[in-house]
């Protein structure tokens, strides 16, 4: 077989088969010898009679899989290679289709958002190829999906062991810990992420708000500029400069920024919303309620626009609006929680995007 002499090959397992008809071994090779004559149907029932004879023979086990993949039949193929690699962990080429087809399958859950199906797909592919950058970053793009920020931090740092300085291994690890909060850590990864493309203003942004976050302003402030040069058409860094303005009181610049972003997208909850606390903060009430009504519109799970609502409801004199709204800001604090408690059981167990921009690709 190796020397392509198929013939022969098959003429001198058929000599074996008649003196021992019950070998497994020779049934198997019978069966790569038809794979290889392209006579699938008789490779099959081949190495089927492999099996049925030795039902821990692992190469039976992975010619058959290997040929379900060949035939798209992939349902089938998986417990067969699964097989095949529990009994020869060594068998590469079993472990090899079998991690592509998880991939495969987990790529399709992807699209339909369903990560609780994604998470064991691509789990159970890491256990057959732990060094593969490729299964570690999906890995890793799926537990920032899920917000599990640790197993993230995990996957994206092995990504780095393996493909050292990987752009979007050093910009999701930035994420991953500005999700734990771990804001130096994040500045770092964003720091380095925006040093090797200079020219990327979600790099900066990024960066921008790790420096917010540790109320190094004008330094946040200097990144967010820097990125707005280089993508004057975006709206977050924008957005994160008014919020800088907004925390510092310096009202009207804030009000500015947000009508910038608006101007680009009407429908930017956050602007909307941070515009209404300015108008809060000016003692516009009027259109403060306009401007957190239409933030709660588009997004009714807005925590802090039902908590400004109600403080303006309180100053107008609309109490039980005001009680409504100040409920609704207490009970999506509580799901707040209990949703970071559920995340970590989560993380037990197994062991949303910062802004608008996104990395180059």
């Amino acid at each position: 077989m190796t020397a392509g002499k198929l013939s022969l090959a098959e003429k001198d397992l058929q000599s074996v088969l008649r003196t021992a008809p019950e070998d497994y071994r020779a049934v198997d090779l019978l069966g790569v010898v038809r794979v290889l004559q392209q006579r699938e149907s008789e490779a099959e029932e081949l190495f089927c009679r492999a099996i049925q004879k030795k039902p821990d023979f692992a190469p039976a086990r992975a010619h058959l899989g290997l040929l379900y993949v060949q035939n798209g039949r992939t349902e089938e193929a998986i417990p067969q290679l699964r097989e095949a690699v529990r009994m020869d962990p060594s068998r590469r080429d079993a472990s090899d289709a079998l991690v592509r087809i998880l991939q495969d399958h987990a790529r399709t859950a992807v699209e339909s958002r369903d990560y609780q199906k994604v998470l064991p797909l691509l789990t159970e592919a890491e256990k057959y190829a732990p060094d593969n950058p490729d299964i570690q970053f999906e890995l890793g793009t799926v537990e920032l999906q899920m917000s599990l920020w640790d197993d993230a931090v995990g996957a994206f740092q092995r990504v780095l062991k393996l493909r050292a300085n990987d752009p979007l291994a050093l910009y999701n690890l930035g994420r991953a810990f500005m999700g734990l909060s771990r804001f130096e850590e994040a500045r770092q990864q964003f720091a380095r992420y925006a040093e090797a493309h200079p020219d990327d203003a979600s790099g900066h942004c990024a960066l921008g708000m790790t420096l917010a976050a540790l109320e190094r302003v004008p330094e946040a402030r200097q990144q967010f500029e820097r990125s707005i040069e280089l993508a004057p058409e975006q709206t977050e860094s924008y957005f994160r400069i008014g919020l800088v303005d907004l925390n510092e009181k310096v009202l009207d610049e804030a009000a500015t920024n947000f009508r910038q972003v608006l101007t680009r997208d009407s429908k930017h909850t956050g602007a909307l919303s941070a515009l209404g606390r300015v108008a809060f903060e000016q003692k516009r009430y009027s259109d403060a309620i306009d401007l957190l009504q239409r933030a709660i519109a588009c997004d009714d799970s807005l925590r802090e626009a039902h908590y400004y609502l109600g403080l303006t409801f309180v100053r107008v004199g609309r109490k039980e609006e005001a009680d409504s709204q100040l409920q609704i800001a207490t009970r999506l604090e509580h799901d707040e929680a209990q949703h970071r408690r559920t995340v970590l059981r989560i993380q037990d167990g197994v062991g949303g995007d910062h802004h608008n921009l996104g990395p180059e690709k």
